[in-house]
């Protein structure tokens, strides 16, 4: 019986050599409009660290004239600020989202066909070059966040 116990060691240290090594990924990505029309939309997503440290540098779609990413931050005396940022860390295996009340991605000159129910294709770059590709789902300005993944 007690022999068992570095065999089954053994096994388990193999497999988990075996797994396959996490990726910088974008998921859960969605864009809310705007309440008033030519006003901006607002994207939000979550980026999965991969094996190394990444810095987001910026987050296109051809569906807008400019894309800016941007933190909300309680002001000193209270009620909130927005600033934009040039780039935002991702560390190692961690994860970063964007979210309502945080950071997010401002998409100004949103082109006028896109409506709920459609979807937008992003290009998310980070400062190393690398380049990851997610669809968004687009909800209209009331609408609850999406749920699930």
């Amino acid at each position: 019986m007690f022999r068992a116990i570095p065999v089954l060691a053994v096994a388990a240290a193999a497999l988990t050599a075996c797994a396959p090594e996490k990726q910088l990924s974008v998921t859960d990505a969605w864009v809310r409009l705007a309440a008033v029309d030519g006003r901006p939309a607002a994207a939000y997503f979550t980026i999965n660290g991969g094996p190394a440290d990444h810095t987001l540098v910026s987050v296109r779609t051809d569906m807008a004239v400019r894309t800016e990413l941007h933190e909300s931050k309680m002001a000193e005396g209270g009620g909130m600020t927005m600033d934009a940022v040039q780039q935002v860390p991702v560390p190692a295996l961690g994860q970063v989202r964007f979210a309502p009340g945080g950071k997010h991605a401002m998409l100004f000159g949103l082109n006028p066909a896109v409506k709920p129910g459609s979807s937008l294709t992003f290009i998310f770059t980070f400062a190393d070059a690398t380049r990851i590709q997610q669809t968004a789902r687009v909800i209209a300005a009331g609408d609850p966040p999406p749920t699930g993944k």
